[in-house]
């Protein structure tokens, strides 16, 4: 088919006046873009093409007037490179010039509601909002979805995994299940659980993708030849597994995976934090404790150090600012470890 020819088609078809073939084609085409494993960015004026094709699509099938509708674009990094897509491309920016644009310019001026638009067996969820939405999976999971963010996934919900694909950011309480795990994807991570709390964040066009656990244990690793077998039990080879209060940090730069503590870890284990007079050694205990980190220190020099100190909310590195200062020391930040410097004291 020329580029005149599948013009004249995608404009039938915009216009509702195609013939069943026809229609076939266009939604084979529309299908396309879903089934990509890789996300590119796409040529200039195809997002309101597409969007513009997504609202005759679900008229189509719901014998209805067009909806408000949103779906996440997925595009493989081959895809507008190929010869026939080439020139798939250049007859959809063709018909954004010729009055497509302008139809899906209006759709997009409509206020839009968080919408669900069930298709081929997925539903894709966006939100378009400003505010946090909250919603389930129909295996009972719980998704709190960041403004702008999508999320698309299998409306049934059935077979050996749980899939879900993210674009944005989203907060998971994924429920247990170790017969099927829960994966995540995003453009360059795939995130597998069994059934916990985690983050994950991945905005279109960001440089760097971050995956942090709350609860539970998370196994991460890149997209790209990724192992989808792995579990947190039986993580990949290149991947990486998270505890409680650890996050990754991927740059698609580097294309590189580094693990570390997230900005503010959260008290896992309340502790008592009310010390007098008590070895420096047992404050560092009880923070290991409560925050399930690893505190590293020379036990020789701080073997004789004892302190007078009570913490109340303040976030886990407050407090370690506040104890280092009592004792002239400082920490640093290795990984997902926390390292005491000091000169060490003498017994009182």
């Amino acid at each position: 088919m020329t580029e005149a020819e599948f013009h004249s088609v995608l404009q039938r078809y915009l216009d509702g006046r195609c013939t069943p073939q026809e229609r076939a084609l266009v939604e084979q085409w529309y299908d396309h873009l879903d089934q990509a494993e890789e996300v590119a960015q796409p040529a200039p004026g195809q997002a309101a093409v597409e969007d513009a094709i997504w609202q005759r699509l679900m008229q189509d099938r719901a014998g209805k007037q067009p909806k408000p509708a949103t779906r996440v674009r997925r595009r493989p990094a081959t895809f507008w490179q190929k010869p026939r897509f080439q020139r798939v491309a250049a007859a959809l920016l063709l018909a954004a010039g010729l009055g497509v644009l302008p139809y899906a310019a209006r759709l997009r001026e409509q206020p839009r509601p968080s919408a669900v638009a069930p298709a081929h067996g997925w539903t894709r969820r966006h939100n378009p909002t400003q505010v946090v939405e909250n919603f389930q999976l129909p295996d009972g999971s719980a998704i709190a979805l960041h403004p702008g963010s999508s999320l698309r996934y299998a409306t049934a919900f059935a077979g050996p995994r749980r899939d879900v694909y993210l674009t944005g950011e989203a907060f998971f309480k994924v429920t247990k299940n170790p017969a099927r795990p829960f994966l995540v994807f995003t453009n360059h991570l795939v995130t597998t659980v069994l059934g916990t709390s985690f983050r994950v964040k991945a905005y279109t066009g960001s440089k760097e993708t971050y995956v942090a656990v709350r609860e539970g244990k998370v196994a991460v690793q890149a997209r790209h030849n990724a192992h989808l077998e792995a579990t947190p039990a039986s993580p990949a080879a290149a991947g990486v597994l998270l505890l409680p209060n650890q996050q990754v940090v991927y740059s698609a730069a580097k294309r590189y995976l580094k693990k570390e503590l997230v900005d503010k870890p959260v008290v896992l284990a309340p502790q008592v934090f009310e010390f007098e007079e008590r070895p420096v050694t047992e404050v560092l205990t009880a923070l290991e404790k409560a925050y399930g980190v690893d505190i590293g220190y020379d036990k020789a020099k701080l073997a004789g150090c004892t302190v007078s100190i009570t913490f109340y909310d303040e976030p886990l590195f407050e407090k370690l600012g506040l104890l280092c200062k009592s004792l002239g020391a400082y920490y640093t930040l290795a990984d997902t470890q926390i390292i005491i410097h000091s000169t060490g004291c003498q017994l009182k």
